[in-house]
């Protein structure tokens, strides 16, 4: 009976005390970052806060993470090799906000931390593909999911906001699952976002940084493929790419415009939807609000996707790529003064 009880138990706990020790935490790094210069500057381009605000919100992030999980759940190896690729990309991101590192020196320490989880035999498994696709196709995922996350910490609240959403579905499909590890690893990760998150609205005190934006990608781009999607039907696997919509769809058309004018998809440019809304007619909070609430209705069909018949899954996964491409087609319009 308590080994039943026990994901129902251990992952609201996990959720409570990565909220509690993040909210606790993320005041003394913002004193501390203030304190030792590791702050981001406006530069009136991209950065456009009126003044400098700390970084090491991931920092309170992780330490929720790892303190929640440390209290709640008995590790296992996949538990580990979760927290050990998400370390690792937590230090390659607290290096880039100290200082600066190349686009391909972190492409090289985000495929470390992918080798990581393949190693430890947490992989991309589709009963429907050949087992030797399911490298390629990790190594593909993660780092799309975790560049796209990190892309996407641009606007106050944002990421935490879409983040908290995104590891709160991913929370609950493990649990009616019955799997222990990715519950937990996920409920912590939504409590410790939406702690942070209280200091992260507009205007915001502190910022997740890359240490908290890579950090949260990892952990959500491999929470998201190793639940089972696939009970019903095999359309259901693409649940993870609607629970992880938003931030995929912004790098995607990121990408595209940029390609479109002939520029290095490396190179930062005011292309992401967020600031395309903003520059619309939307304030912040408004446009923030838009993303988490396209966040819920896109996981919230990744759910449905995985329990409807497969016609009718198949139907709602086509309306949703209409809507998509029509949401691009007018995203293009937006003048970005460029």
């Amino acid at each position: 009976m308590m080994d039943v009880a026990w994901p129902l138990i251990a992952a609201p706990a996990s959720f409570v005390v990565a909220a509690v020790v993040t909210r606790v935490m993320t005041p003394r790094l913002i004193e501390a970052a203030t304190r030792l210069g590791i702050v981001d500057r406006p530069d009136g381009q991209l950065k456009t806060q009126r003044q400098p605000v700390p970084y090491l919100g991931g920092v309170a992030v992780a330490l929720g993470v790892l303190v929640a999980l440390g209290v709640t759940y008995r590790f296992d190896q996949q538990a580990l090799a979760l927290l050990l690729g998400g370390s690792i990309v937590l230090v390659l991101g607290l290096i880039d906000d100290l200082g600066s590192i190349s686009p391909w020196s972190k492409l090289a320490g985000q495929l470390l931390a992918v080798a990581v989880l393949i190693r430890a035999g947490v992989s991309l498994q589709l009963v429907f593909l050949p087992p030797w696709v399911s490298i390629p196709l990790t190594v593909l995922w993660m780092l799309a999911a975790t560049n796209a996350f990190n892309l996407i910490d641009i606007m106050d609240g944002l990421s935490s906001g879409v983040g908290a959403v995104a590891a709160t579905f991913l929370a609950g499909i493990a649990l009616y699952g019955g799997q222990v590890a990715p519950a937990c690893v996920a409920a912590s990760l939504a409590g410790a976002l939406l702690g942070f998150r209280h200091f992260n609205v507009e205007p915001a005190r502190i910022y997740l940084g890359d240490t908290g934006s890579l950090f949260a990608g990892f952990l959500l781009g491999a929470l998201a493929f190793v639940n089972h999607y696939t009970g019903v039907h095999r359309i259901g696997a693409l649940a993870p790419l609607l629970i992880l919509g938003v931030p995929l769809f912004d790098m995607l058309f990121v990408m595209y415009i940029r390609w479109r004018r002939g520029m290095s998809v490396m190179l930062g440019s005011p292309d992401h939807v967020a600031l395309r809304l903003r520059r619309w007619r939307l304030s912040t909070r408004a446009t923030v609000r838009a993303n988490v609430g396209v966040a819920v209705l896109l996981g919230a069909s990744g759910v449905a996707v995985m329990l409807l018949p497969v016609v009718w899954s198949v139907a709602l996964i086509g309306l949703l790529l209409i809507v998509a491409l029509l949401v691009t087609a007018w995203l293009k319009t937006i003048d970005m003064g460029l």
